[in-house]
């Protein structure tokens, strides 16, 4: 684990004729963690759904946690692929959750949504266990990824799309998910998620990897809705940070803007970070860092750091 924090470290900080802070800096994290993999959550579709914990070998002081789900347009991807992505919150002081889902090949919508879900009260359950605060878990993703992160964090039980996970209370089991507590998170950091997936369904944003999460269902439009992030904006919800390239043509940009406007409008704390002339990804060494500090401000300002 050191060398590939070491690796990844010398990608994603700023180093100014300072490597040996970064290699120290490496050496540090790799010592104050414990990587322990493919913890299975949940159990459905006949798919273990399973994620990896990067938890503080220390567990008396709590760190707070990112749940990190990856992207792949809900069809391809892995989180074996996504340290890159979150090793700056290592830097941090945070643990990380690394999640995989099920994919279309496995389960059409809403399965993901629901793995997400499901993800989240893993965490909730097992934070003591493994050193996790979790009153400051900041959910996070990219592109599908993103569009998870969203719907993790802004779901209410009600929803129904909690049902299929593991009940708080071991012995609760069948426990119905009406009855189920809430599930708070601390914030979202969405990285050009999707927010209306009907929009990517039908019609002139159609994308092939949306059609394909949909598959043959009948009440594609009805489940779409049912997992679209913009279904649920209301006030009471956590603190909301989007990055967004303005010449994305994998997810139209315009999700974020509506997403934004929406929650302005119910008063939800939210920033929207504009990546000029930004694609899917892909930006720039700078537009990274301004994007990382965008966010290490907006973790602050909300008393996540």
């Amino acid at each position: 684990m050191r060398n590939l924090i070491l690796v990844a470290l010398a990608l994603v900080l700023p180093i100014t004729g300072a490597a040996q802070d970064a290699v120290s800096t490496a050496f540090d994290i790799g010592s104050a963690y414990r990587m322990v993999p493919n913890v299975t959550y949940l159990t459905a579709d006949g798919y273990e759904s399973k994620l990896d914990v990067i938890a503080p070998r220390d567990t008396s002081s709590p760190r707070p946690t990112l749940l990190y789900i990856h992207g792949g347009g809900w069809v391809g991807g892995s989180k074996d692929a996504m340290t890159m992505h979150f090793l700056p919150y290592l830097a941090m002081g945070f643990a990380v959750v690394n999640v995989e889902y099920r994919l279309a090949r496995v389960a059409l919508a809403p399965a993901a949504v629901e793995d997400g879900r499901c993800a989240l009260r893993w965490v909730i359950n097992n934070a003591a266990t493994y050193g996790l605060d979790a009153s400051r878990i900041v959910v996070s993703g990219h592109s599908a990824g993103g569009h998870l992160s969203l719907t993790t964090g802004m779901l209410p039980a009600a929803a129904g799309l909690d049902r299929r996970c593991p009940a708080s209370d071991p012995n609760g089991i069948g426990r119905a998910a009406a009855h189920e507590p809430e599930m708070p998170v601390a914030a979202v950091v969405n990285w050009f998620g999707i927010t209306d997936v009907a929009d990517l369904v039908e019609g002139p944003n159609t994308k092939s990897y949306a059609v394909a999460w949909m598959g043959g269902l009948a009440n594609w439009h009805e489940v779409a809705e049912r997992v679209s992030p913009l279904q649920y904006v209301r006030k009471e919800l956590p603190p909301i940070l989007t990055l967004h390239g303005d010449a994305d043509k994998i997810v139209p940009y315009q999700h974020a803007v509506r997403l934004h406007k929406e929650l302005d409008k119910k008063g939800t704390v939210n920033q929207l970070h504009t990546i000029a002339g930004g694609g899917h990804g892909g930006f720039s060494d700078e537009e990274n860092r301004l994007a990382l500090a965008a966010i290490q401000t907006f973790l602050k300002d909300n008393n996540i750091l």
